[in-house]
């Protein structure tokens, strides 16, 4: 009998309304972005954008709860974006612009849980690597140039373009996955769209993935489920950027056989 079509959710960016003005910009906006939905459907599955839900909303009332979406997808990406608001990790912003979104912070927690709840996989790209690490107790680097002034420059105007190595730490589940052991590769190049990265690593977190220059940390992993990584860089762009570039289809091949393996 062959098995139906995997449907995986993903996260969805929020834009919120801004002050006086009309049409779309005056409105609260769901979305995602192209290139991480292409990149999930490259592997011939379903991709459905997660909305928020609003059980209290008096226009359009609905008892639907980000736990049914779990109930009935296979797994979870966690999409780039927004920073994530300091205020979900217990500190407050140095700087008014890096407030972040605590509304997205507030939606994306709970569609974490309820998937790690539900025993499927989850993959967190960027900020959902970040968050991720939140999730568990952890703490960001508010920028990173100011946190960390020896380290690399991890964005700038070049956006996609900018790149930097990695390594996999030795018995990671990436080292095996990529085969850096035992003597052979021990850096890959990536892109690099992010000033803010994990500091303090949650609870049952192991690093998959550092900077090979400055020990940023480049990914993580959860321990205690059979797939929830984050990865800080963004595969979705790499196949565009060059053949330079770490070819990520194995680690969304392992999260979809994953998703294959745990779905019920």
């Amino acid at each position: 009998m062959m098995q139906r079509t995997l449907k995986i959710g993903i996260s969805a960016r929020i834009f919120h309304p801004e002050e006086g003005a009309k049409g779309l910009r005056g409105r609260t906006l769901q979305y995602l972005e192209e290139s991480i939905a292409q990149w999930v459907m490259s592997r011939n599955v379903l991709v459905f954008m997660i909305p928020t839900v609003n059980t209290n909303g008096l226009v359009h009332p609905s008892s639907i709860r980000l736990r049914d979406y779990a109930k009935h997808l296979d797994g979870l990406v966690l999409q780039g974006g927004a920073d994530v608001s300091p205020q979900s990790y217990a500190q407050a912003a140095t700087r008014p612009e890096w407030g972040g979104d605590r509304v997205r912070d507030m939606y994306e927690l709970e569609l974490l849980h309820e998937f790690i709840e539900a025993g499927k996989p989850v993959l967190g790209i960027c900020r959902g690597c970040q968050l991720i690490n939140v999730a568990f107790g952890g703490t960001l680097y508010q920028d990173i140039a100011t946190d960390v002034p020896t380290s690399i420059k991890h964005v700038n105007d070049e956006y996609d373009r900018l790149h930097h190595a990695i390594q996999f730490p030795p018995g990671s589940s990436l080292a095996t996955l990529f085969n850096t052991h035992g003597g052979e590769q021990n850096e890959w190049v990536v892109n690099s769209i992010h000033h803010q990265a994990v500091r303090d690593l949650g609870r049952d977190l192991t690093v998959e993935a550092i900077s090979g220059s400055d020990n940023i940390v480049e990914a993580i992993r959860y321990r205690k489920a059979a797939f929830v990584m984050g990865l800080q860089w963004h595969p979705e762009f790499h196949r565009a950027g060059g053949p330079q570039l770490l070819d990520c289809t194995p680690i969304l091949d392992g999260f979809l056989r994953a998703a294959r393996e745990t779905r019920f």
